[in-house]
């Protein structure tokens, strides 16, 4: 019998997956059974190589369909996620994803269709790869900031923690709207909109109270 399995990830503790259920369920899905890693990078881990991606690779078999908040999930390495994502079509299984409501279906035989499919998948990974190096650029900034400033006045203290700030920047990393993000981290969206606008300078303004 098949299944609807979703596969949640997280890079650093501070964050958490409740998010990415809550999503899922609220677009629709009737999820059987969730599969997450806590803690670990996209960029830095294969998703063979994570200790629930493994489980992962055994448990989906054909007829399965395999939910992602977003492609990113999976990884943010485009040979990753792309190579990943064909495996799983070719063992016939159906990835769907939360935002956007994209479709990967191995089952497709027009040329055409598989064509559009394919660079579709390709541009999706790129766009997460692309994502991970504007974020990880736009906190090192951030640090940078705070270090050239640390003995400076610290300025008013940020309304937003470190798990908030985390949470912000995964949800613009996915593409999300300002109004889910604000409910998902507990902010109001004028900061998110800030947080937004100068993700250096609210990672800058952060450190330097921490």
């Amino acid at each position: 019998m098949s299944q609807t399995i979703l596969y949640a990830r997280v890079s650093t503790t501070e964050q958490t997956l409740d998010h990415q259920i809550t999503q899922a369920e609220a677009a629709g899905f009737r999820i059987d059974e969730v599969v997450a890693d806590h803690g670990v990078s996209g960029v830095a881990t294969k998703l063979s190589e994570r200790e629930q991606g493994k489980r992962l690779h055994d448990r989906l078999r054909r007829g399965d369909t395999l939910v992602v908040r977003w492609v990113d999930r999976l990884g943010r390495d485009y040979q990753d996620v792309t190579d990943t994502i064909r495996e799983f079509m070719r063992r016939g299984v159906v990835i769907r994803t939360v935002i956007n409501g994209l479709t990967f279906d191995g089952a497709a035989t027009d040329p055409m269709h598989e064509a559009v499919r394919d660079a579709l998948i390709a541009f999706m990974a790129a766009t997460a790869q692309a994502q991970a190096e504007a974020t990880k650029e736009a906190q090192r900034a951030g640090i940078e900031a705070a270090k050239a400033d640390g003995s400076k006045y610290r300025g008013k203290k940020p309304s937003y923690s470190r798990e908030q700030l985390a949470t912000v920047e995964a949800m613009l990393a996915d593409g999300a709207g300002t109004t889910p993000i604000a409910k998902a981290s507990g902010l109001s969206r004028q900061t998110v909109l800030r947080i937004k606008s100068d993700p250096a300078s609210a990672q800058a303004a952060l450190a330097r109270w921490e």
